[in-house]
């Protein structure tokens, strides 16, 4: 009977430590925390989103021509990179902050790629 005493009472901490781990989460990181089936699949889809933004946001603001090799390499160090921001994204807006950024590049890209084409039709004409 004991050891059911003590199994309850480790599962009420947990859930209070959960609850306050949950509150102190950034809004996309709850929500993936909250609805995956596990934390495991939960800190994969995590590290992709936060991967695959910050890809993004480096090919629409930074990117060059480069050649293969050096693409590789970028994107290898991304990758590591991703993962120290995968950690400061469950506390801190990470997410929010890179889907912002990749909103603000692609009007900007968007604008730019308008008014080359309309500089092209007035110089043809």
């Amino acid at each position: 009977m004991g050891e059911l005493n003590v199994i309850q009472v480790a599962a009420q901490v947990n859930a209070k430590e959960t609850e306050d781990a949950y509150e102190k989460m950034a809004g996309i990181t709850r929500f993936l925390y909250e609805n995956m089936p596990n934390y495991d699949i939960a800190g994969y889809v995590l590290f992709f989103l936060v991967f695959l933004l910050s890809a993004i946001v480096y090919k629409l603001g930074f990117a060059k021509k480069l050649k293969r090799s050096q693409n590789i390499i970028i994107y290898i160090f991304l990758f590591l990179g991703c993962v120290l921001l995968t950690f400061f994204a469950l506390y801190l807006p990470m997410v929010e902050g890179l889907i912002v950024a990749a909103l603000i590049l692609i009007v900007y890209k968007t604008r730019m790629w308008r008014e080359k084409r309309e500089e092209q039709q007035a110089t043809n004409q």
